[in-house]
């Protein structure tokens, strides 16, 4: 009976050790789908960097490092505060940002965000 309870305790151990090792390379797999990039997928990024070149590139710079201009550096806009990002591209800022609401969709606004996020990754 002894040996059963043992061979049972070590059947159970490895199950739950299969199960955790299943849970973790799940989770890995996750993490390397997104990146890591604040959890928004790659396409969603290289979106962003496709209109990142089309509209912001020329104030912001190359992969967002300003080229001296006035322009805020992106690289340190608070990966928390996507309703001020959103805020700042649909209404501009103080005649020294144009605003892009008339022009880009809700959807591009949020790929330029994910594209923010990554820090220029995609």
């Amino acid at each position: 009976m002894q040996r059963f309870l043992q061979t049972t305790v070590v059947a159970l151990g490895i199950l739950l050790a299969s199960a955790g090792a299943k849970l973790m390379a799940d989770a890995a797999s996750d993490a390397a789908a997104k990146h890591d990039f604040g959890g928004a997928d790659r396409q969603l990024i290289i979106k962003g960097k496709q209109l990142y070149s089309t509209f912001c590139l020329h104030c912001h710079g190359l992969n967002m490092v300003t080229p001296g201009t006035v322009a805020f550096d992106l690289r340190q806009f608070p990966h928390d505060d996507k309703a001020r990002f959103v805020n700042s591209v649909t209404h501009g800022k103080n005649n020294r940002m144009p605003a892009w609401g008339d022009v880009l969709k809700p959807d591009q606004i949020d790929a330029l965000w994910a594209y923010v996020v990554s820090g220029g990754k995609g």
